[in-house]
């Protein structure tokens, strides 16, 4: 028996979690595994807006994950569920759990200007965080993930998911190895909103 069902048997089923930079596809992905047959969990608190008009799946709670320290009482329901962590927040997960991570990969510079584009349509200033910055935090966030074994890792290009919805969609059911509506999920993605392109 490997390693991953002894930790299976052990820690209980995976939890499904989108991952990546803001702006990265997240939501999108959200989106597909929800059309796919995977539950999100979110809240609706955050409502759709110009910059996401498919909504943006998010969980209030998440956002508590280092103050948290560990304790997450919010975990277990999240088993056989995805939920949307941004990167930053990924390594306060504590490793008593599974997680099989979805983590979107998008051209940092299509990234710097979306976020560019979000901060300039609610009226707020500021240059952001730089591209150096997301570089280092990035191989940071691999190397967290590679050391540790309740990381399983899938990494999916933002740009590949919008131009071959349909063979991401079938990775993505590989990886979770569940079955899938990978049809409904590759409909799911909408191309108009791959806006801000390289």
């Amino acid at each position: 028996m490997t390693g991953r069902w002894l930790r299976r048997i052990r820690y209980g089923a995976p939890i499904v979690v989108v991952s990546g930079l803001p702006r990265s596809g997240t939501s999108m992905m959200m989106r597909m595994l929800e059309a796919g047959g995977v539950r999100p969990l979110d809240d609706g608190i955050r409502a759709a807006d110009i910059s996401n008009p498919k909504g943006y799946f998010e969980f209030e709670p998440v956002k508590d994950l280092e103050a948290a320290r560990g304790d997450v009482p919010w975990l277990p329901e999240a088993r056989g569920k995805a939920v949307k962590i941004i990167s930053f927040l990924l390594t306060w997960l504590p490793e008593d759990f599974n997680y099989q991570v979805i983590f979107m990969q998008r051209d940092l510079d299509e990234v710097l200007a979306s976020q560019q584009q979000m901060l300039a349509r609610r009226g707020e200033s500021g240059t952001g965080t730089s591209r150096e910055v997301f570089e280092a935090h990035l191989a940071q966030v691999e190397r967290f993930m590679a050391a540790r074994p309740c990381f399983e890792t899938l990494h999916v290009p933002y740009r590949e998911a919008v131009a071959a919805p349909e063979a991401t969609a079938a990775a993505v059911a590989r990886f979770l190895g569940r079955p899938m509506d990978t049809s409904a999920m590759a409909k799911a993605v909408e191309a108009s909103l791959y806006r801000n392109r390289a």
